[in-house]
């Protein structure tokens, strides 16, 4: 699931994302406070544009330019309110103690030996910001198989509330129906989520 993977797989169609907001960041974020957030694997820019709709200014991030450019367009009307930027965030760090809101929603990130990129993804979180990751549930995954995607590659939030110390405080870790309906064919049913806050 390299850059090639995720150009390739935009440019198989014309848009490949509804354009709305991720239901579980419109429930987790409607009560936050605006301030700045990270968004990782932006995509077509749903997201972003949704925050950056409600005062936030976001840091919009993927490795697919395609991508990227098609959320510019989208998002036209909050240039002003959003960065798009062409990143590998398994290589590039994003800067420490910088977002109020770090979202990773459907974010693959790859497991490490010693947690290099997650723990720099961790560590972009503010004090008295807010971590917010949602994945698939797998236990309640129907019928899609991806020959491209290996899940054991990768981290669950489950895991990665494991991996925070004690300046972290869990707000919510569970398991929970989606609010919106999943990609046609996908099978996902069901949501992971992980909301933490760092304390101040």
């Amino acid at each position: 699931m390299d850059q090639q993977f995720w150009e390739d797989k935009y440019r198989e169609q014309d848009q490949l994302w509804s354009g709305a907001p991720n239901g579980v960041l419109v429930v987790e974020a409607a009560d936050l406070a605006p301030g700045r957030a990270l968004d990782l694997g932006c995509g077509e820019g749903g997201d972003a544009i949704w925050l950056a709709e409600r005062g936030w200014l976001v840091t919009a991030v993927d490795i697919s330019r395609v991508a990227l450019d098609r959320a510019a367009v989208l998002g036209a009307s909050v240039a002003g309110k959003v960065t798009w930027t062409h990143a590998d965030l398994t290589v590039t760090a994003p800067p420490a103690g910088t977002f109020d809101l770090v979202a990773a929603l459907y974010f693959p990130i790859p497991h490490q030996p010693e947690h290099t990129a997650l723990l720099r993804l961790l560590a972009a979180v503010a004090s008295g910001g807010t971590l917010l990751v949602g994945g698939h549930d797998l236990d309640g995954h129907q019928h899609h198989h991806d020959a491209a995607f290996d899940a054991s590659q990768y981290y669950v939030p489950a895991e990665i509330a494991e991996l925070l110390d004690d300046s972290w405080t869990v707000v919510t870790n569970e398991t929970r129906p989606r609010t919106s309906p999943a990609p046609p064919g996908s099978g996902h049913i069901d949501d992971v989520v992980l909301r933490a806050v760092r304390r101040p």
